[in-house]
């Protein structure tokens, strides 16, 4: 049992949902980033997904983008994300890590290499935003054969057969984006929420997060009440834009702290 499904296992046995939020790696400057995961555990996350930069994201929103721009300009690789969730796991053997990013830097590391170095380097997850499930069973065959979840997104306009063929290659969990665009909107459908989290779980025997638009308290605890765990990006992004960086480490970490109240409320 790979270190998230422990972790679902364990929130589930508990009757609780899980805390997934999302930071880039290397913003606002690399030598923040372990101390920003060690902060987001010390809220209460439960899993942390690590964006790695890229020059040409589809699905991030203006304040992921820039984040991704700050990063790249201070030299920011896929090789350092790597060398930053080793150090993490010096001092934290528990919590699940996913990257979360594009095929580019992948292939450019080559497929093999970047599968031994994220098992080498602690990553428990990995989250190709631009890899589809019809096109890379081979790559999530690799991944699992390391030890390492291969996570999949799913959308509002995810047909039966897409949300099938997914949940063949899957594992760890399942990403389902609340609406149609980009990170960062505000157009959270509560409704359509509701409506598509029992449709997905008829197909896939898999936990479900469901992020995009989730942005305070209030809305991440009405996801909760429908989902298997909350994940949170765009909004902890933005506070780490606006935020001195001697600061970062404590204002994100109770930024999230006031998420995991809310959701164990």
């Amino acid at each position: 049992m790979s270190r998230i499904q422990k972790t679902f296992a364990a929130l589930a046995a508990q009757n609780k949902k899980g805390l997934v939020p999302f930071i880039t790696a290397g913003d606002p400057a690399p030598a923040l980033t372990v101390d920003l995961m060690h902060a987001l555990v010390a809220g209460g996350a439960n899993v942390i997904e690590l964006g790695v930069p890229f020059s040409d994201p589809m699905a991030d929103g203006p304040v992921i983008q820039r984040a991704s721009e700050r990063a790249l300009a201070q030299g920011v690789t896929l090789a350092h994300v790597l060398e930053w969730v080793a150090e993490f796991r010096k001092t934290d053997g528990d919590t699940p890590v996913v990257l979360m990013g594009y095929a580019n830097p992948v292939e450019r590391m080559g497929i093999e290499a970047f599968a031994a170095a994220a098992k080498a380097a602690g990553v428990d997850g990995v989250l190709i935003v631009d890899y589809p499930p019809e096109e890379c069973e081979a790559f999530a065959a690799l991944m699992r054969a390391n030890g390492i979840d291969p996570i999949f997104l799913l959308a509002p306009t995810s047909t039966d057969a897409r949300i099938e063929a997914v949940a063949r290659v899957a594992s760890g969990y399942l990403y389902y984006v609340s609406l149609r665009g980009v990170t960062g909107s505000a157009a959270l459908d509560l409704d359509s929420v509701a409506q598509r989290i029992p449709l997905i779980k008829r197909h896939a025997n898999l936990p479900v997060g469901v992020g995009f638009g989730i942005r305070d308290a209030e809305s991440a605890r009405a996801i909760g009440e429908m989902a298997d765990a909350v994940v949170i990006g765009s909004r902890l992004v933005q506070l780490l834009e606006d935020t001195p960086r001697a600061q970062a480490a404590e204002a994100l970490r109770a930024f999230i702290a006031d998420i995991r109240v809310a959701l164990d409320r």
